[in-house]
């Protein structure tokens, strides 16, 4: 028996789908026609014909063809595949808005969505009330939005962030917002189209209980996805699509290993392809960014906000910066600063040299031109003339391996087709100062070695990277140093092994939390833990304290509340927060947690080498 037949004779696994399909694909076909194109507005019409170049005429891409798969209650699915394999074009299809040429698409029940980062957001008004707008443009009462507000408000964990526009979100908190309304819906089938890649570890973790939850209440959910970890540990199926066929449709695990044999096969020579190589290079000695008491502060409503506060970093030549921490920490905030797009409130950063930064896929984009178009458009904004982009324009292409589509609207692209374009026009500039905020998750495994590869060979020029990811591997092998950002303030500062393991445990404090406080009924407790998991520390104690003071002999609360200032690196509160623990603990006749007394010997220490 060949791989595609063993493959396809599993198709769930241990897990064997039952009951009556919520979706059916029999030799389901979708073609894009490019001016043509059946699904284009009046602006996109209007624009080919008036286009200068008549002679351009776009060829007809199958993005789907002869998909056949049928989808269970129950069922969590997961799609993978290279950037360009249809993975978009099907959850597309699957809401209704793209229509089969051939073959035929059945859907059952009530289908939600989150397609892509900013989809039907308002970027000018605060969350809260984007979450009303979407509400309402899914056809909710008021009524029943009252009732959704409060636990989509919740699970967000954005707190006083939902006050503020959408416009100083960053790509994560974004992404939060979203999946957080969508799942709420409680829909019959929910699709998500990668935007789970740019939320936080903690996010993420949250957003695979509420996926569970939905496919225990007999719903479906689809996942497009370029983390194969992910759909290894939490799909009970997998669908691999490449150029528009199903491969392989079947038990994860196979799924999964059976591509990354074949993208492995298929890497060209030169390339070790999934063997991210760690950064090995001679830190130079010229500075080329320096930070100093750098603060940001964004007056939005009664309060001002701090963004950053007392950042103070430098930055060599031939370093390759990562910073790391929850959504909402500060590190667009500290990309747009680096940038030029904010001007410091308070100290100041000085930056040498050429920068170019890649914010997040697609900013820049027209998405009524063509790829081919945004090339000239991008590149002329970034100051170069059209004969040195005329002389770029082959290489950004090839590197992007999107010549089959490069004449296409980008608006038909991929959320991982537009990362592709984004970072091979920015990389291909050679800035002294390279800027990248979270703008690769949405590209493929053999993309994303690329790019990595390719800032390392832009230290050989001695370049700096700026490298903004949740992608922790990443940060360890490929960063030579990392920022651990924290409520807008520097948590660590040196080596990426260590930075990354600081973080990861507080991500653990985090869900010892939860746990600790699963069975207690208060809201201000609720409301801590999410505050702690989104790294709003401050809010989190000032709620643990207002319990305290009404319910002062809670050991549980107590021992918390002290872990918090662990947490903040604030010892001196930590310690006496320890030793009230322990005070609290004989008052009630109770032995005190082992781990206090042994936390407060490490306190003493800690304390004594202080100066």
């Amino acid at each position: 028996m060949d791989l595609k037949s063993k493959l396809f004779s599993r198709p769930a696994g241990e897990n064997v789908p039952t009951g009556s399909p919520l979706i059916v694909a029999e030799d389901l076909c979708v073609k894009y026609e490019g001016e043509k194109e059946k699904s284009g507005d009046f602006k996109s019409l209007m624009h080919h014909r008036l286009s200068f170049n008549k002679e351009l005429k776009f060829k007809a891409v199958w993005a789907l063809r002869g998909v056949n798969f049928k989808s269970y209650p129950g069922e969590v699915l997961g799609v993978i595949g290279a950037n360009g394999a249809g993975k978009t074009t099907l959850c597309r299809a699957i809401l209704g808005l793209v229509r089969p040429d051939r073959g035929r698409l059945e859907v059952q029940g009530e289908v939600s969505s989150l397609l892509s980062l900013g989809t039907g957001f308002d970027r000018e008004i605060s969350g809260r009330e984007n979450i009303v707008l979407n509400g309402m443009m899914l056809g909710l009462s008021r009524d029943q939005l009252n009732l959704l507000l409060p636990s989509i408000e919740d699970f967000t964990g954005l707190g006083r962030f939902l006050n503020h526009p959408l416009k100083y979100y960053s790509s994560g908190m974004s992404a939060r917002l979203g999946f957080s309304i969508a799942a709420a819906l409680n829909p019959q089938i929910l699709v998500i189209d990668e935007v789970l890649g740019t939320g936080d570890m903690e996010f993420k973790e949250r957003a695979v209980v509420r996926i569970n939850e939905l496919v225990s209440g007999s719903k479906m959910v689809v996942v497009v996805t370029h983390d194969i970890d992910f759909v290894e540990k939490n799909c009970n199926r997998a669908l691999w699509l490449d150029q528009g066929q199903v491969v392989a449709l079947g038990d994860p695990r196979e799924v999964c290993a059976a591509y990354r044999d074949k993208v492995s096969a298929m890497a060209r020579p030169q390339k070790k392809i999934f063997n991210i190589r760690e950064t090995r290079t001679t830190i130079g000695q010229e500075e080329t960014i320096r930070a100093e008491e750098l603060g940001i502060c964004f007056k939005l409503g009664k309060e001002p906000f701090w963004a950053l506060k007392e950042v103070s970093f430098k930055v060599r030549d031939k370093e390759i910066l990562g910073i790391i921490g929850p959504n909402g920490s500060g590190k667009t905030t500290l990309c747009r600063t680096l940038s030029g797009l904010y001007r410091p409130d308070r100290g100041f950063v000085d930056v040498k040299g050429d920068i170019t930064a890649l914010l997040s896929f697609g900013t820049g984009f027209n998405q009524e031109l063509s790829g081919y178009d945004n090339i000239y458009l991008n590149g002329m904004m970034m100051g170069l003339s059209k004969e040195k982009i005329s002389k770029l324009e082959k290489e950004i292409v090839e590197f992007a391996e999107l010549e089959k589509v490069i004449h296409q609207p980008v608006k038909e692209y991929s959320s991982g087709m537009k990362s592709r374009l984004g970072f091979s026009i920015a990389a291909m500039l050679r800035p002294d100062v390279f800027i990248v905020d979270e703008a690769l998750s949405a590209g493929d495994m053999a993309f994303r070695e690329k790019a990595t590869n390719r800032m390392q060979e832009l230290l050989e020029g001695a370049k700096t990277v700026i490298l903004v990811t949740h992608n922790m591997n990443i940060a360890e092998k490929v960063c030579t140093r990392v920022i651990w950002l924290q409520e807008g303030t520097v948590r660590y500062d040196g080596h990426p092994q260590k930075a990354v393991a600081l973080y990861k445990d507080s991500v653990k404090r985090y869900q010892k939390m939860k746990k600790a406080f699963s069975q207690k009924s208060d809201v201000r407790l609720q409301q801590a833990v999410n505050c702690f998991g989104n790294g709003q520390y401050e809010m989190a104690e000032d709620l643990m304290a207002e319990f305290l003071k009404e319910q002062p002999l809670d050991l549980e609360v107590l021992e918390q509340y002290a872990k918090v200032a662990d947490t903040r690196r604030n010892w001196a509160v930590a310690k006496k927060r320890w030793e009230e623990l322990i005070r609290v603990a004989d008052l009630a006749g109770v032995v005190p947690p082992y781990r206090a007394n042994k936390r407060l010997e490490a306190l003493d220490k800690i304390l004594a080498e202080k100066p």
